[in-house]
């Protein structure tokens, strides 16, 4: 049972995003038993700082919260162990000290995922993608030329297979991408992983008064469709809205338990909260 659930739209922006077009900012969606609310930021970091306030809220309210961010939490088999060593927790600390990411969103993911690629001499990748007109030396612009079995990794993870349209963490550019909001997410799930009462899942088990998971709000791709039409809303703050709705009604009604059995592998890979059970969040969501 969670009490509040919060889904979290990320944004890989590169300056503050428009105070008029909100279509690319932050979203948080937030629902629990008094109804919902959404917000937006022009910046991670102001997004960041109000996850932290909604936590410490929930927390001193003696709330159970789940947060549902929309970015990968982990990569291919094999990338955490080749990268640090260690396992996926040990490359998001690695992250968090790699990636720089103001507060006016200006980053250097692209160094970062080409400083990683170098790390891979059996050839070029595993990240891929970024602005034309730009160079990289060692990030490649385009997926064609890289061999993911020489490098000892796949493509796409588990995750991916399992959710149709979902795209690799290795894509860090263009419509649909995710990887880079996942380089510039991770180091913020390092961070609030290092709070008190707080797990990730499937990598802990959703034991703890706090739970983190992955979600992929384009599983509501449909009824998404249906609200923003029909109330005019940015695509994304519907997508918050209509999940952190399902997900919460699901918990209160005790049918939330299934979306947490991640299957073998998961627990260094990472896992959707939702996968396969697209019906069930479509009906939860009242607007299927």
């Amino acid at each position: 049972m969670f009490d509040r659930v919060i889904v979290v739209d990320w944004s890989a922006a590169n300056l503050p995003t428009s105070a008029t077009n909100r279509a690319n900012a932050v979203w948080i969606g937030c629902h629990d038993a008094e109804g919902g609310a959404e917000w937006h930021h022009r910046t991670r970091a102001g997004a960041e700082a109000q996850l932290v306030t909604l936590i410490d809220t929930a927390r001193a309210d003696g709330l159970r919260l789940l947060v549902g961010f929309d970015f990968a939490m982990g990569y291919p088999a094999g990338f955490a162990a080749r990268l640090t060593g260690g396992d996926v927790r040990a490359v998001w600390e690695w992250l968090a000290r790699e990636i720089t990411d103001t507060p006016e969103n200006r980053n250097n993911r692209f160094a970062v995922a080409a400083r990683i690629n170098a790390a891979f001499p059996e050839g070029p990748g595993p990240f891929w993608s970024h602005p034309s007109g730009q160079s990289w030396p060692g990030l490649p612009f385009r997926r064609h030329g890289i061999d993911y079995a020489a490098l000892g990794l796949a493509e796409i993870r588990a995750a991916e297979v399992a959710v149709r349209g979902a795209k690799s963490p290795w894509m860090l550019f263009n419509p649909g991408s995710v990887g880079s909001q996942s380089l510039l997410g991770l180091p913020m799930i390092h961070r609030l992983s290092q709070r008190p009462d707080v797990s990730v899942w499937p990598f802990d088990a959703p034991e703890a008064p706090v739970v983190l998971a992955e979600v992929y709000p384009s599983l509501l791709a449909g009824p998404v469709a249906i609200l923003a039409n029909a109330e005019g809303l940015p695509a994304d703050q519907a997508q918050v809205r209509l999940l952190s709705r399902a997900l919460h009604l699901l918990a209160r009604e005790g049918r939330l338990a299934p979306l947490f059995d991640a299957p073998e592998g998961a627990e260094e890979e990472g896992w959707i909260l939702g996968a396969g059970h697209v019906p069930l969040l479509a009906e939860a969501s009242g607007w299927a």
